[in-house]
């Protein structure tokens, strides 16, 4: 049978509750807490229509928060971009990174280091998070397109290992500001 409109607007708004769903479980009780049966009961859906949704079970639901969460993380460090003077985007992009991330620490996990279904560094690589990984290639300095490519993938991996270990409260909060200055002094113009 076919899918009407009507059928694919309410899978849309199944889909993104499911994603709400899944971010605030995480968020309030850890990501092993998101389960199928939990996301299911959360959402008053069976679990085999979560199946029909995202058949490749949890790993696509955590890669569908995955680029979710990329495209608010792309909101939020172009606007803090673009509110800063030019001198000023590298540091501004990375405050607002590091915030998101201490806001969001569930969804920076899955970001950073969950299994899912999302291609990273590929032709398949979504969209949402081809966005975030342009404002970081646009941010660094330094080299032709592939010497900042690398410089930005090691900011982003700098960013995200940051932030985990912040998340794990591995790091000191009164060096945040030397931290940020750190980074800036790294990727920004030598």
């Amino acid at each position: 049978m076919a899918s009407t409109p009507r059928m694919q607007e309410l899978r849309s708004e199944r889909s993104r509750r499911v994603v709400e769903a899944a971010r605030s479980i995480a968020e309030e009780e850890g990501w092993p807490a998101v389960t199928i049966r939990r996301l299911a009961e959360a959402i008053g859906y069976s679990q085999p229509v979560l199946y029909s949704d995202f058949p490749g079970g949890r790993d696509e639901i955590v890669g569908a928060v995955i680029i979710d969460g990329s495209r608010r993380l792309t909101a939020a460090i172009a606007a803090a971009a673009e509110r800063a003077p030019a001198d000023g985007r590298l540091r501004s992009l990375v405050e607002a990174y590091l915030e998101f991330a201490r806001r969001n620490p569930a969804v920076s996990e899955a970001m950073s280091s969950m299994s899912s279904t999302v291609a990273f560094a590929s032709d398949d690589t979504p969209a949402e998070l081809r966005a975030a990984f342009a404002l970081l290639h646009g941010a660094v300095s330094g080299g032709d397109d592939r010497a900042r490519s690398v410089r930005a993938e090691v900011l982003w991996g700098t960013l995200h290992g940051l932030s985990r270990l912040e998340a794990s409260q591995r790091l000191d909060p009164a060096l945040d500001v030397d931290r940020v200055d750190a980074v800036v002094a790294l990727f920004g113009p030598g």
